[in-house]
């Protein structure tokens, strides 16, 4: 069992404490405006930020993953519990939280059942697509409060970029001013200072002109009053209906949140090498999710941006994340005051900046240049995802998955193999169209499992072949079973058709290189009754040909 905070000596006690004090100045912005974009009050960002984290930091194997609600998530969050809720209200509120916990408990079972490998189902593209459709809802969102404009943030993407469109003659100057400003200041400062923590340094710098300005006066939107206090316990109470309504939107939420944060937690601790358990910081996820719904907070993943800011502060511990816990609720019980004034377009500008690499430009790019099919599976689920939303385009990512898994398998590598000469050789090369292994003999070889989707595909091919060679070429055929790892009913009735079609061209059928569980599934199958069983290719051909094979 890893202790907690795994990594933590007293030489480098100094530096974390350090990296949780920068940690400190770039979540609490963050944090507030993803609140808004899941239309929640600036206190259910900041809630997540102190018991979900502490028990995130303490339970999980990764030494370097930041837990906390994302962009994506909160968007996520947005558009399935608006549906059911007006945003801003205690309903909507409720509901959050009671999404949360449902996310908890999937995460949990996910890790008692080691069932996290689903999450794989959401390949690049997929996840490519889906996140950058939320990013791009949430950009419209987060320019309308930069130009001070007011629309509906619970509404759809269409209905959100009608609002802007027909609300620019009600732009603020001020508002764009500042905007300006804060959005030149975050980048260049990225490239040119990145250890700056130039969120909070926008944000305390726009405050205090609001203030000295008094540019709430002049229209300026601001964040307006936070309500002191620690988190309270609490739990949602709903009907049995409304909690099953929410689970559609909790499991997407539930897979994407696996699928990135494994994949963070991987990447770092193959980086750094120190263990990863994904079982174990899935569990992480669950107690972290129902810790937020239970007091007043809203769906907690892992922070990619953070985690990777950590990382070039140096930090390899979780105590970044317990400083960050201890700094928030400190400001909640102390601080709050100072939030009042914050500038709602400096806060559309940290979002904004910080969601620009979710839209996935350069990843579409490459996509394209790599492989036009997964551009356009990636494509297809940024376009559903951003015009019928966000759960229609999980379904849709995962039956593009799906249809993906079953064009590649479709297509297997099917082989006739010729000898090379070498007598210790089993793996034979690949031999040229119309050609025999050996004399009277095919030896095919199939590099895929054989099921629904190529059991045609495999028969046509040794069809194929054996016609290839000529009429009375052919006398044995001998599969390579090395590769093929199951057989399906419907890839055996194919395979069953091929046996009878083999038989009546007076064409013998064996098998090389198979797997004893294969061999198991073949005799179920009845595919294996008196044929023969060769240990090798070559095996194979000495048999059937009574002489040691030659170069061809």
């Amino acid at each position: 069992m890893q202790r907690p905070l795994a990594g933590l000596t007293s030489k480098n006690l100094a530096s974390e404490l350090t990296a949780g004090v920068t940690l400190l100045a770039i979540a609490i912005p963050l944090n507030i405006g993803y609140a808004q974009i899941a239309g929640l009050p600036p206190t259910a960002g900041l809630y997540a930020l102190i018991v979900p984290t502490i028990i995130y930091a303490l339970v999980v194997s990764s030494r370097q993953v930041v837990a906390s609600p994302d962009a994506a998530a909160a968007a996520l969050v947005a558009s399935s519990v608006g549906g059911l809720a007006a945003a801003g209200s205690a309903d909507y509120a409720t509901l959050a939280m009671a999404q949360a916990i449902i996310c908890g408990i999937m995460f949990i079972l996910l890790a008692v059942f080691k069932l996290g490998f689903l999450a794989n189902f959401l390949s690049k593209p997929i996840l490519v697509g889906f996140v950058g459709g939320l990013a791009l809802d949430i950009m419209v969102s987060q320019v309308a409060k930069m130009l001070g404009v007011k629309i509906e943030s619970g509404g759809e993407f269409v209905e959100k970029v009608t609002g802007l469109i027909t609300g620019l003659g009600t732009i603020n100057g001020w508002s764009v001013l500042i905007s300006v400003v804060s959005v030149a200041v975050l980048i260049f400062g990225r490239v040119y200072l990145r250890a700056v923590p130039w969120a909070l340094v926008v944000l305390v710098l726009a405050t205090v002109v609001v203030v000295t300005a008094g540019l709430d006066q002049k229209g300026v939107a601001v964040l307006g009053e936070v309500p002191a206090g620690a988190p309270a316990l609490t739990w949602p109470m709903l009907d049995w209906v409304t909690w099953a309504a929410l689970i559609p939107s909790a499991l997407a939420l539930t897979l994407v949140t696996t699928a990135e944060g494994l994949l963070v937690s991987r990447s770092y601790s193959e980086k750094h090498g120190y263990p990863f358990r994904a079982n174990r910081d899935l569990m992480a996820f669950g107690f972290a999710n129902i810790a937020a719904g239970a007091q007043g907070s809203f769906s907690v993943g892992s922070s990619t941006s953070r985690t990777a800011a950590m990382d070039q502060a140096g930090s390899r511990t979780q105590l970044p994340s317990l400083v960050l816990a201890v700094g928030t609720l400190l400001l909640l019980l102390f601080g709050t005051e100072l939030l009042a004034d914050i500038p709602s377009p400096v806060i559309g500008a940290i979002v904004g900046v910080a969601v620009i690499p979710l839209l996935g430009i350069r990843e579409f790019i490459d996509l394209w240049k790599a492989d036009r099919f997964e551009f356009i599976i990636g494509a297809i689920c940024f376009l559903v995802t951003l015009f019928v939303g966000s759960i229609p385009g999980i379904l849709v990512a995962f039956v593009l998955a799906l249809i993906n898994i079953a064009k590649r398998a479709a297509s297997p590598a099917i082989d006739v193999l010729e000898s090379s000469g070498d007598p210790g050789e089993s793996l034979l090369e690949d031999a040229p169209a119309g050609t025999v292994t050996a004399p009277g003999v095919i030896v095919v070889r199939m590099a895929a499992p054989l099921f629904f989707a190529n059991g045609a595909v495999f028969t046509t091919a040794v069809k194929d072949a054996v016609t290839a060679a000529g009429d009375g070429q052919v006398e044995h055929v001998v599969v390579d079973m090395e590769a093929v790892t199951d057989i399906d009913v419907t890839g055996a009735e194919s395979f069953a058709a091929l046996k009878t079609w083999l038989a009546e061209q007076s064409i013998t059928l064996g098998f090389s290189r198979v797997r004893p569980k294969t061999q198991q599934r073949l005799t179920r199958l009845e595919l294996l009754t008196d044929e023969k069983l060769y240990a090798t290719n070559r095996a194979a051909i000495i048999d059937l040909t009574g002489t040691e094979p030659k170069d061809s």
